[in-house]
């Protein structure tokens, strides 16, 4: 099990985490993810053999934000 910190630009709203959590959640392998808006931050723990961050990163700007780090 693997974990990862990510900052988040563009969230503003409890519309912008629940949109996150709901794609990034889709994703195989994936077994929690938490949104801090306050901190602009995503925290993703998943398993590494079924997913990487590549396709992390790519489900959070799939919605329309910008991963900083």
């Amino acid at each position: 099990m693997k974990q990862t910190e990510l900052k988040v630009q563009g969230m503003t709203c409890q519309h912008c985490v629940k949109a996150i959590e709901k794609n990034v959640s889709k994703l195989d392998g994936v077994t929690e993810v938490a949104v801090n808006l306050a901190n602009a931050q995503v925290d993703v723990s998943f398993d590494e053999h079924k997913t990487d961050e590549a396709a992390i990163r790519a489900a959070i700007v799939e919605e329309g934000y910008e991963v900083l780090n």
